[in-house]
């Protein structure tokens, strides 16, 4: 069956052949091809000014991104057997990089699936579409999927701020299989339950795999703070490699009873504290009662969604590294991490060195970290690459 076409206009077609994969609506040529001719998810051939054909898109025509690229191939069959060809190449991939089934199965744009999230939990699958295009396609996903690891349960996420701007709405649900209550898996030589159904996103950011284990290495003995702690991915890492005491917190309460069920599972329930408050709040109390530790983890949520954003959420990020050098013992620990893709590392690094100077410390890099391999950064699409973390040493000021 022939596709519809979506024209470019002149020289709109550079960046693509550069290889990103996204079209922005102010690059087709509307007049030739109307967006508001397709409907969200519509497949199309994409052409280029010259009427050349660069390869087959899903649209949008709603959304300020208004087709992502699925191949170059112009007469490719987007369907259940070209899913289950990019998911295939995906756990190959995977399978080189990791020894053990968990990990980020697919990751958008970077495995030619974009708008596309894949978690693998062993035998369980966490899949999420943030884009009308890869809902239209969800269920040939699922599919094959299934025909490639047959696993016990498969978990729709649907729960991304993406959707909403692809006018898509939120839901969680089993798509295949049984699942009666949290999965576990293995990660850094600890273990941890996942609440697929309940928990934030897909259930676990695989992410900071590296970074964790990094920090991790230089607990042993130490008194760790872990703040926006979540399950305790950083905390108990640090508890089951010989930290004397972690403290946890968050502001979910649901959070802080994985963390627990997490610090049962792992055998160190008896240095593992919780603590359900505002982390801003609670690094106030810390400081006013002269309180300190040995290791502080700060990995809060994105606070810069959106350009708009970058002001206040620097300032909060700048307030939260202060913060947490002001309740660091000198020969300190720091792990200071963001994953928003608007803070570039330059500069959470000159935060860094700026919030040191501040409260008279001398702080030094022990290492620069982003995500793991199972997040590979596509080179042509920046926005592929969001997550930075730096390890760092604290003490006295020279």
């Amino acid at each position: 069956m022939s596709l519809p076409e979506l024209c470019l206009k002149k020289g709109e077609d550079r960046r693509l052949r550069h290889g990103h994969l996204w079209i922005f609506s102010n690059e087709v040529d509307t007049a030739a091809t109307p967006l508001v001719a397709f409907k969200p998810g519509d497949l199309a051939q994409l052409l280029d000014s010259k009427r050349q054909p660069l390869g087959v898109v899903y649209v949008n025509p709603a959304s300020l991104i208004a087709a992502r690229l699925l191949t170059r191939d112009g007469n490719a069959a987007v369907n259940k057997a070209f899913l289950a060809k990019r998911l295939k190449a995906a756990l190959q991939l995977r399978q080189r990089c990791y020894s053990e089934p968990y990990y980020r199965l697919v990751y958008g744009e970077s495995d030619g699936l974009p708008g596309l999230v894949v978690d693998r939990y062993g035998d369980v699958l966490a899949v999420q579409a943030s884009t009308a295009g890869m809902e239209r396609l969800q269920d040939d996903v699922v599919a094959a999927l299934q025909d490639l690891l047959q696993p016990r349960a498969v978990v729709l996420k649907n729960t991304s701020s993406l959707r909403r701007m692809e006018g898509l709405d939120d839901y969680t649900r089993l798509a295949a299989g049984e699942l009666d209550g949290p999965v576990e898996i293995v990660e850094n030589g600890a273990r941890f339950r996942v609440d697929l159904l309940g928990g934030q996103k897909t259930g676990w950011f695989y992410d900071h795999r590296d970074n964790r284990r990094d920090l991790a290495a230089l607990c042993k003995g130490k008194r760790v703070l872990d703040l926006f702690s979540y399950s305790g991915a950083w905390g108990l890492a640090a508890a089951v490699q010989g930290a004397k005491e972690v403290v946890c917190v968050d502001a979910s309460a649901a959070a802080l009873e994985l963390v627990r069920e997490n610090a049962e599972l792992n055998g160190v329930a008896g240095k593992v504290q919780t603590v359900t408050s505002d982390v801003f709040d609670y690094l106030r109390q810390l400081r006013e009662a002269k309180e300190r530790f040995d290791v502080v983890v700060l990995d809060p949520p994105a606070l810069i969604k959106r350009k708009k954003d970058i002001k206040a959420g620097t300032e909060a990020y700048y307030r939260l590294n202060q913060a947490a050098l002001q309740v660091l013992n000198y020969d300190g620990i720091l792990a200071s991490a963001s994953c928003s893709h608007h803070l570039e590392p330059a500069a959470l690094r000159d935060m860094l060195r700026s919030c040191a100077r501040h409260v008279d410390r001398h702080v030094l890099i022990l290492k620069q970290g982003g995500h793991g391999a199972d997040h590979p950064v596509h080179p042509a699409i920046p926005e592929t690459e969001y997550l930075k973390s730096f390890l760092c040493h604290a003490t006295v000021s020279l």
